[in-house]
């Protein structure tokens, strides 16, 4: 990895995220015709979805988003950069892609509508995870989400079965540590990358679709684990909890999935995370959150970040468009706030 290349690519992000926050209008439509490719392809979260140019960015996603959320402040807890692998056999591929990525909480007042979800006009802690590809000094490409259902469970509106985990925990790394805005050591970087890459394809993708044994994840999460999962499913604070309350129902409903290629799987210092749009497939054969089975082909749109500690993982912050996911069930969300 060029760590040189790497920084820069951080800083135009970050710099980019700044003025987006902190900018008017006008500033937001400047600094994205400046910061993103003309023909940048931005794929976001249910409804709102894909949007091609940095004109739709802004237009369609951002000054919206703004004007219910008049004093937003982004409160970051991971950020980072790296090149993806582009490749299942752990190897780096010359060819790989630089990818910036953060997550973490936007602070606002809920003063406005937000895509038919009601405005209470209280402070509200909003979950964001976004992925940027960087070519030649440009945005390119763009992985974002927002989580809904935590939203709404903030404002006091239901519309999955109580989650099995702990709503509305979604912390920074406890250590502190996970704004990575001066360069990472190399070597490590590297084999962070390499580990996330066996986590996935030789430990997720080994399931048998009957023994969760068969994934080996205990080689690969620390015991006291702690998994910060959406709104919907939410947080487990320990291995058991990650195999009892999401894995199992998960694994039961969708036996067959399968982590697809991610080429902008990235690793940073002890840190990695991937972006996935149908990055994962599956059939949907079981019942999952009081829906039945409907034996229809499933695709989940997610992101995730992973914390290292020597060979095992020890925090996991997940996203996952649980709106886009029952849409496929053929059950609207959003219809009950209409």
């Amino acid at each position: 990895m060029n760590s040189k290349l790497n920084q820069q690519n951080k800083d135009l992000v970050w710099n980019f995220w700044q003025t987006l926050d902190n900018g008017q209008p006008t500033d937001y439509e400047k600094s994205a015709k400046t910061t993103m490719s003309s023909d940048v392809k931005w794929f976001g979260f249910d409804p709102i979805n894909n949007l091609s140019g940095n004109y739709a960015f802004t237009e369609f996603f951002w000054k919206p988003f703004r004007a219910a959320f008049p004093d937003l402040e982004r409160e970051t807890h991971i950020f980072m950069g790296g090149i993806s692998n582009g490749r299942i056999d752990g190897d780096i591929s010359k060819d790989g892609h630089y990818w910036v990525s953060g997550t973490g909480y936007f602070n606002a007042t809920f003063t406005k509508d937000y895509l038919t979800i009601p405005a209470n006009g209280k402070k509200v802690k909003i979950r964001w995870g976004e992925f940027c590809k960087v070519e030649n000094g440009k945005i390119t490409e763009v992985y974002f989400q927002l989580d809904l259902i935590d939203l709404m469970q903030q404002v006091g509106i239901s519309v999955l079965p109580p989650s099995k985990g702990k709503d509305n925990l979604y912390p920074a790394p406890a250590a502190k540590d996970g704004v990575l805005q001066t360069a990472q050591d190399v070597k490590t970087s590297r084999y962070s990358l390499d580990h996330i890459w066996q986590f996935i394809f030789n430990g997720l993708n080994a399931f048998d679709e009957s023994n969760l044994k068969s994934m080996g994840m205990a080689d690969y999460f620390h015991p006291n684990v702690k998994w910060y999962g959406p709104g919907g499913i939410g947080a487990c604070l320990s291995f058991k909890e990650f195999e009892d309350l999401h894995q199992q129902p998960w694994l039961v409903a969708y036996p067959d999935r399968q982590v697809q290629d991610l080429d902008a799987l990235i690793a940073e210092g002890n840190y990695s995370g991937g972006p996935g749009w149908a990055g994962v497939k599956a059939t949907h054969t079981g019942t999952y959150m009081n829906v039945p089975a409907t034996g229809k082909p499933i695709d989940f749109n997610g992101l995730d970040w992973w914390k290292r500690e020597g060979e095992v993982y020890i925090e996991n912050w997940v996203f996952v468009d649980m709106i886009h996911l029952f849409r496929q069930f053929g059950v609207d969300l959003l219809e009950v706030l209409q």
